[in-house]
């Protein structure tokens, strides 16, 4: 993973870039889409095993967003699972006094999107 140097707003490069992959350009396409709506802070892609591939954040926040809110996002799972062993978690709404997170969990990837809803 190589880190950006320049000194865009948070919202418009991504800080984090992984190998191309033949899907990438649709990857890059979908996290422009997002940032660009009002009220989103940032969005990042976590891989299955809680490490960040692709953030709009500075480095710090990336890692602490995707750590926390991955186990939170496991943990949901898990509470979704024992209650029902045929169903499974397919979207988890946070809603704070300052934020709402929104985490869309897959096989292989964690979607993660704050946003400021007084911008809105």
């Amino acid at each position: 993973f190589f880190l950006s140097d320049t000194k865009t707003p948070s919202c418009q490069q991504p800080l984090f870039f992984a190998p191309l992959s033949p899907n990438m350009s649709e990857v890059e396409d979908t996290l422009k889409r997002l940032s660009s709506h009002k009220g989103v802070e940032g969005v990042i892609i976590v891989n299955k095993d809680g490490v960040a591939i692709r953030s709009t954040f500075e480095q710090g926040k990336t890692v602490h967003y995707a750590t926390q809110f991955s186990q939170l996002a496991q943990k949901a799972r898990s509470c979704v699972r024992d209650i029902d062993s045929s169903n499974d978690l397919t979207f988890l709404r946070v809603r704070t006094k300052k934020n709402e997170i929104m985490i869309a969990p897959d096989k292989e990837y964690l979607l993660i999107v704050v946003q400021n809803p007084a911008e809105m």
